[in-house]
């Protein structure tokens, strides 16, 4: 439980010290495009990093098991959010393709929560 919050609560100083970035340090470098690509990283970080940050306090507070849906949101995080970052500063196009995988890792992570609230 201690770990996920954890992980959740760095996720999100990530999310939003890589949002003011991005807001300030990549004006004027990057175009829109990838500005909006780069926003919606920090975006979809942050959420998930609450996400964990959740996880973390109902494994305390209940006798839920959301340990794998824990990491398969971490891993969504890295997945989706690091290959649009990536995308952002190189626009190697081909990244995006890498992008789906954390998507569906985050939906995962979301089904097993539901699947655990569902069986307790």
């Amino acid at each position: 439980m201690k770990t996920f919050i954890i992980i959740g609560a760095l996720n999100a100083l990530i999310a939003v010290a890589l949002g003011a970035f991005g807001a300030h340090g990549l004006e004027g470098k990057l175009s829109e495009k990838y500005l909006d690509i780069w926003n919606k990283a920090t975006t979809y970080q942050m959420y998930h990093a609450l996400g964990i940050v959740m996880i973390g306090i109902l494994m305390g507070t209940t006798k839920l098991n959301l340990n794998t849906a824990g990491w398969l949101m971490t891993a969504g995080i890295i997945f989706f959010s690091g290959s649009l970052y990536v995308l952002a500063v190189t626009q190697i196009k081909v990244l995006g393709a890498i992008t789906p995988i954390g998507g569906v890792l985050f939906i995962a992570s979301w089904a097993l929560m539901i699947l655990a609230a569902w069986k307790a």
